[in-house]
Formats: C-alpha cells, structure tokens, sequence
C-alpha cells in the first residue's frame, strides 16, 4: 500500500508541475504577437475553410481555459483571450480546436468512440465516487461494493486513455496547418509547438493518474483477505 501511495504523490507532484509549465508556457507566449496580425477566430475560420468545413461556426465562450469543440452543435468555443488575441498562444489553442472539428468531419475513429463514451462516463463517474467510498468502510463485509466501484471507476479510466490520440492528434493537424500554411514565423510556430506539447502532457498525467488511482482501489480490494 505504502508503494501505491508513493506513486500517487509523485504523479501528482508531476501533474502540478506540468500545470505550471503549461501555465507558464501559455502566459509567455500571449505575449508573441502574430506578425500575420489574425486573432484567434480568425485563424480557426481559415482553418475550417481549408478543410472545407463550412457547417461548424466559431464562438466566444466565458472563461479561461474553457476553449473546446462540440461535436453536437458543430462549434469551436474559444475563450475571450483566445478569440480576441492575436498571438502565439491564441494561435496553437484555435487551430487545435480546429483540429477536432477536422476530426469530426473525417470520423476520426478514436473521436467517435470518445464521443460514444461520453454519456457513459458521465453515469459512471458518480456512480464509482459513491460506490468507492462506501466500498472501502464495507470492504470486508461487504466487498462487492468496492469491486463494482472500481469496474465503472476503470470505465473513466478507460476513457482517459482514449482521450490520449484524440488530443495529440488535434495537436498534430492543428500544427501540420500552421506550417504548410505558412500561417505563423518560425518564431511563432516553436512557440505553438511547445504550447500545444504540453498542454497535451497534461492528458497524459491524467490518464497516468487515473490508472494508477485504480491499480491502488484493486490493492485495497485484493488486500481484503
């Protein structure tokens, strides 16, 4: 249980590490400005027309960190910081939003089952933060309990690791486009480049994490005896 522990913690020491650095990365790099002088909605219209998406609109939603792609209403919400600015950060955040709408229209086949998944994991997650609390005080009168907390538990698991190629994927496409359209300078696309890297290392933590929160909810449950 002890090595369990250990491993928690370390994970969770890397995980705010990467969050400060993507912080950090985010920050320095809002403060490249474009020299193509386009904003961030800007630069996902132009994505979307080069790929011949012309049924997905581009929005402004409230919030930091809330940029994202609905595949049900076909829009790319970007933050105010990320619609309005025009810089590096603003750049790699849009064209990687684009990069799910792209997706979407070529049924990239890990999107559609993420996409499948959702309502899924929405259900599981509350039902394995109860489950798993009530199993761990019944574990030994009762441990079917546990056991059912950790099967819907490894279902958000499972979830999380699907995340992974859909993330790194809309990394991948979004700088792809960047570079053969010579949308950015060189400057400006190592600069999204290293943006985007490590907002995807926060998924990885994720899923890390999560697998290792599971591997220690089996220990508890196979300790019992």
């Amino acid at each position: 249980m002890s090595g369990a522990y250990l491993l928690i913690l370390i994970i969770g020491g890397i995980g705010m590490f990467v969050q400060y650095q993507l912080k950090s990365k985010f920050k320095r790099y809002s403060r490249l400005h474009l020299q193509n002088g386009l904003s961030g909605r800007e630069i996902a219209e132009k994505m979307l027309a080069d790929n011949n998406i012309n049924d997905v609109k581009v929005v402004s939603t409230k919030g930091s960190l809330t940029d994202h792609y609905n595949p049900k209403t076909k829009t790319v919400n970007l933050s105010e910081v990320v619609y309005n600015q025009q810089n590096a950060s603003a750049a790699a955040v849009a064209a990687h939003e684009c990069g799910h709408a792209v997706q979407h229209a070529t049924a990239y086949p890990w999107l559609q089952l993420r996409s499948k998944l959702v309502p899924t994991v929405g259900i599981s997650s509350k039902l394995a933060s109860f489950l798993l609390i009530a199993g761990i005080f019944t574990v030994n009168s009762f441990p079917q309990l546990l056991l059912a907390g950790i099967i819907f538990f490894a279902a958000t698991v499972i979830f999380t690791i699907i995340t992974l190629p859909v993330e790194y994927d809309a990394s991948n496409r979004a700088l792809a486009w960047l570079e053969n359209k010579n949308m950015l300078t060189d400057k400006e696309q190592g600069a999204a480049k290293d943006a985007l890297k490590w907002a995807a290392r926060t998924y990885l933590v994720a899923a890390l994490s999560s697998l290792v929160t599971l591997l220690y909810y089996l220990n508890i449950y196979n300790s019992r005896r």
